[in-house]
Formats: C-alpha cells, structure tokens, sequence
C-alpha cells in the first residue's frame, strides 16, 4: 500500500471516525501528513516519528495491540445499531472495509511506512537511531464480531474502559480511579446485602429490578456495599454512576440516553434526604416513577439514607397553617415508599462488632490475641462514639499502622 493510500484511508474513516481523536492515531495521522507532504530535510519527519513513538509508548510499545484496543472499545454507529438489533446493509460494508484496513494497519513498521513513501533508503538510514516499534497480527474483523456478541456486558466508548462514573453539567465523566472495595472485604451484614445482590442479579438478567434504599446507621457500610456489588459484577455489565442531590434534575434526560445502552446501570444516590420545600423532592420522585414511556428496564436507583421517611421534619412543620396537612405529610412520607426495596442498616450489636473486628483483623494481618484486640477495640468504639463497621475498620488500620499497640 502506497504512503497516500494509507493517507487516504485514514482521513477517509467514517464508522471509525472517532478513532481519529485517540492521540496516538493523531500523532500517525500527523506523520503520514508530513511524510505525504514531503516536508523537505529530515527532521520534519523524525519529529513527528519521535512524537508518535512517544504517544503510543506511554501505553505500551506494541502499535497494533494499542490499536485493536482501541478499535475494540470505539463507540460506533454500527456497534449501537447492533446493540438495537438491526445494522443497515451501507454500514455493514463500510464496517468490513475499515476493519480490512485496520487490521492492516496493525502490522505497520516505520521501515514499511518510510518505504511507502518512496524513500527508504535516504530516509531508513537516516533515522535508524529511533527506536522501531512492536506489531502484533490479529484477525480484528473475528475479534471485533465477537466484540459485538458481547456488547452487554463489556460494552462500548468509555463504557468498556470504566465501569464507574460521575456527572457534570448533564454529561457522564468517568472515574479513573474508582473505590476497589470488594464484597469479601466487608464482613457482617451479609444477609442484608444479599438482597441487594439479588435484585442486582435480576437487573443483570433483564427481569424486574426494584429500586433500591438502604437506609440506617452512619457507618454501617450501605455505601461501601453499593461500591463493592459495582465492581463486583461490572465484568457481567454492570455499570455505576453517581449522582448528586442538587443533579437530579438533569438526570431524566440522562436515563433516555441510556436506556438505549445495553449495559445496565445503577443510579447512585449517596446520603439522600429532603427538606418538606427541597426542589429536587419532585426531580427524584419523576426519575423513580419513569416517564411517560415507563421505567427503562436497565436502569435501577439505588439511594443511601440514614433518615428512614427521607424528608427533615421539625414540629413547627405540624402547626403549620395547611389546611391539607394530613395529605401534605402523606406525601413527604410516600417518596421512601418508590423504592421497591429498603434494606436496613442497624448499628451492630457487641456479638457482631466482635465478628466484623475478627474478619478485618484477619484481612489486615493482625498478629494480637482475640481478647485483647476485642478490649482495645471497644475502648476505641467508645471514645469514636459507638459501635459500627466503619470504627472497626478504622481500629484495624490503626492497628496496622502501629497506632494502637
């Protein structure tokens, strides 16, 4: 293939247009450009090598194993119509004619490249101080059908490089370094975290999913539980975006947005409660009720509380002038009742503080006999304020540390 053939084709992609965006697919295209310009001199062309070697060697020295990732994970017009079921014949062709080119592609050498240009002896001797890159064969149309097939639970775009994510301004940002938390990291509360996994199972297969309030005692690890079921089953398709009280209004139109994805998603609400005038009382009571269209079936709330009813009450809220006031607080009181499941989080009881303090101190590590470990601990509980999984935790790192001794 000539150097303007590769050119051409690079500029030409179209279902892989956003490849295009990927920095070192642009340090390439920036290469190819120079060399089909015939920048005169050598240095025009070994600076834009160096800067391209550069790019990709931040990931790794192999071009074609970092391009058929990122061939793999792009987000495409083909791949979401896929994912719906239908992909129109005009994308199909143009799909196989990329990934032809792609593949080639992966096995470009910058001895190959330099001899497209039409000049590899000049050139090849000139900058045979620069390091050559690695390529790697790989059958990428196969690769990438089989890609497709699993696009419900590996997903696409940023969806197959992050399972985790946030919200700004109305748009998903994924979070590069998400909590690890692992459920065989938690001891306690394993039967009413089960219900949680259960209905996160149900999610997963399609069936009807609840969603979700754990409500309870600070520390007794409803977030920490959220986190880990995440990243637990985010190789099955799972996928967590958090959200903050004051985005709830932008998120209506965030659910459409997904509700087309094949993934299935957890709306993360963490430490959720109301006052009786909070606007955002009627932005979560729409995202829990679905729209006009319903509820979309890959996409469930789950919401951490320590209030059971969700909504600040005082007295002076009861004397109020309301006429209605019985219907007023019906209402405030219903929001809770949205949540198809509620999970409750009591503050653990000695017997089970004891055992949760076992599991951690054998996690960590922690060479201390049991009584004395179990003394030291309730001290420390006392003086944290009480009980919870969370002191518990702290103590053993603590521990760890050296801290307590």
């Amino acid at each position: 293939m000539k150097l303007r053939e590769w050119n051409a084709r690079l500029h030409g992609l179209v279902v892989f247009r956003s490849l295009l965006d990927d920095p070192v697919v642009a340090k390439l295209l920036d290469l190819t450009d120079r060399m089909e310009a015939g920048a005169p001199g050598y240095g025009p062309v070994c600076d834009a090598v160096a800067q391209f070697e550069a790019a990709l060697f931040e990931h790794t020295t192999n071009w074609g194993s970092y391009l058929s990732a990122a061939v793999l994970e792009a987000e495409t017009v083909c791949v979401r119509q896929a994912a719906s079921g239908t992909l129109a014949p005009a994308l199909q062709t143009a799909l196989d004619s990329e990934l032809a080119f792609l593949q080639a592609l992966c096995g470009l050498t910058l001895d190959e490249l330099l001899a497209a240009a039409g000049s590899a002896t000049g050139q090849a001797q000139e900058l045979a101080f620069l390091p050559r890159w690695e390529t790697s064969s790989i059958d990428l149309p196969a690769a990438y059908a089989q890609r497709m097939s699993e696009v419900g639970k590996k997903g696409y775009g940023m969806f197959a490089k992050h399972h985790v994510f946030t919200v700004e301004n109305g748009q998903l940002v994924p979070v590069k370094y998400p909590d690890p938390q692992r459920l065989s990291e938690l001891p306690g509360y394993e039967k009413e975290r089960e219900k949680v996994i259960a209905n996160t199972k149900a999610l997963l297969a399609g069936m009807p999913a609840n969603n979700v309030l754990l409500y309870g005692d600070a520390g007794t690890g409803k977030s920490s539980a959220v986190k880990a079921i995440a990243n637990e089953f985010a190789p099955e398709g799972l996928r967590l975006v958090e959200v903050k009280k004051n985005q709830l209004y932008q998120i209506p139109d965030l659910m459409d947005k997904l509700a087309a994805n094949p993934l299935k998603f957890i709306l993360f609400i963490d430490d959720l409660s109301f006052t009786a005038n909070d606007d955002n009382f009627a932005a979560l009571k729409a995202i829990l009720e679905g729209s006009v269209g319903g509820r979309a079936k890959n996409i469930a709330v789950y919401a951490t509380s320590n209030r059971r009813h969700l909504i600040k009450e005082t007295l002076t809220d009861r004397t109020g002038d309301d006429i209605h006031e019985a219907d007023t607080r019906q209402e405030l009181m219903s929001l809770s009742a949205r949540f198809g499941l509620t999970v409750t989080f009591q503050r653990p009881e000695k017997a089970r503080f004891e055992n949760i303090l076992a599991e951690l101190a054998k996690q960590h590590g922690i060479d201390m006999p049991m009584d004395q470990l179990l003394v030291k601990a309730e001290a420390f509980a006392i003086r944290a304020g009480g009980r919870s999984p969370r002191v518990a935790k702290q103590f053993i790192e603590q521990c760890e540390a050296g801290v307590q001794k």
